[in-house]
């Protein structure tokens, strides 16, 4: 499996987002991610790192 969970970073830390993101696509300034299990969400902000290897998305509002 290649999915991955998203973060959000804030304030230093790191809170979790979204389990299993399996699409995520740029739209509008804004970030399109979706799960294996169809749950949808649009984060406002930018992406501020990704770990294939460790499966993991970090996101920073703007």
């Amino acid at each position: 499996m290649c999915e991955a969970n998203a973060y959000v970073y804030k304030d230093g830390n790191e809170e979790l987002y979204l389990e299993n993101v399996d699409i995520m696509k740029p739209e509008e300034g804004r970030i399109f991610l979706r799960n294996l299990f169809g749950e949808q969400k649009v984060f406002d902000g930018v992406i501020r790192e990704i770990s294939l290897l460790r499966h993991r998305i970090v996101l920073e509002k703007k």
